[in-house]
């Protein structure tokens, strides 16, 4: 039977929030300046309350700052109603600031816009968005619209969150269709598409995890890196090796890719001779890593 002992696991300390409001802001801003540069100014309707509000704009002439508030709000106050508080402050914090952001770079403080080529507004659009979304994301945050929207209908009638969010976003862009022109329309169903694939694709940039199998003499040296260099959890499993029916402590580690390579030149340093089994995973839920109420 294998055993194990959890090594490690402080709770998330006040730095810790702190860095993720940090990250999280900054993945607003990105995501603004995306909008404002290249979305607005070619009336390019990629769902979510920015789409909505870009139509909205369209018909009645309110800015588009100003109508992602009452958007957001509206659909806020319906959430809370029907799904009760099932919505992070984060949430709610990164929400009504990318409202600001992209009121105050659309009329505040007015940014260079891009209105030459459609595809091109698209494209540029997209990447510099998802770009934005996917650090939020990783914050364990959204930026509200349609996610309010998928979250009540998962409530109340199962339906997936990501089936849910495409249904919403391309309802959005016949909606733009049909008040600006089949043409805006397909550019804005195209732009759905490009954005969720681009934000998949820094997701997995990002997010990517490692699973570390260590078997050494030096093991506690190791775990003491794990936990207080790396600031990450270290699990000991108890094995025994076939050959030298000898038994060994196995420590099990989940990291982000981008720190394999200090605890590899830390292994290589101290034990030339450990044993190290790597393997990429999917996906990691829990402290650290993804919030189990943003995932599926």
């Amino acid at each position: 039977m294998v055993k194990c002992a959890q090594y490690g696991g402080e709770s998330v300390g006040r730095k810790y929030i702190v860095k993720e409001y940090v990250l999280a802001t900054i993945g607003v801003i990105i995501t603004a300046v995306g909008v404002v540069s290249f979305l607005i100014p070619n009336s390019i309707a990629a769902g979510g309350a920015s789409g909505l509000a870009i139509v909205l704009n369209k018909l009645f002439g309110l800015p588009v700052g100003v109508w992602m508030y009452i958007i957001n709000a509206v659909l806020f106050l319906i959430g809370f109603i029907t799904v009760g508080k099932d919505f992070s402050v984060k949430t709610i914090y990164c929400t009504f600031l990318l409202n600001f952001f992209v009121d105050f770079f659309d009329r505040i403080v007015p940014i260079p816009r891009y209105t030459e080529d459609l595809i091109i507004a698209v494209l540029f659009g997209d990447i510099i968005t998802a770009v934005g979304m996917a650090l939020t994301f990783t914050q364990n945050a959204s930026t509200g619209g349609t996610d309010i929207v998928a979250r009540i209908f998962n409530r109340f009638f199962a339906a997936p969150m990501g089936t849910t969010l495409l249904i919403a976003d391309l309802f959005i862009a016949v909606f733009a269709g049909a008040v600006m022109g089949s043409k805006l329309g397909m550019y804005a169903i195209l732009a759905i598409m490009v954005n969720g694939m681009m934000i998949d694709f820094v997701l997995k940039g990002i997010e990517s995890s490692t699973q570390v199998l260590v078997i050494s003499e030096k093991h506690q040296e190791i775990a003491n890196f794990v936990l207080n260099e790396l600031h990450r959890g270290a699990t000991y499993v108890e094995g025994k090796g076939a050959y030298t029916n000898k038994d060994r402590k196995i420590l099990l580690i989940v990291l982000r890719r981008r720190e394999l390579g200090e605890l590899v030149s830390f292994i290589r340093r101290i034990d030339k001779s450990a044993f190290i089994i790597i393997s990429e995973v999917r996906h990691v839920i829990g402290e650290g890593f993804q919030n189990i109420g943003n995932v599926f």
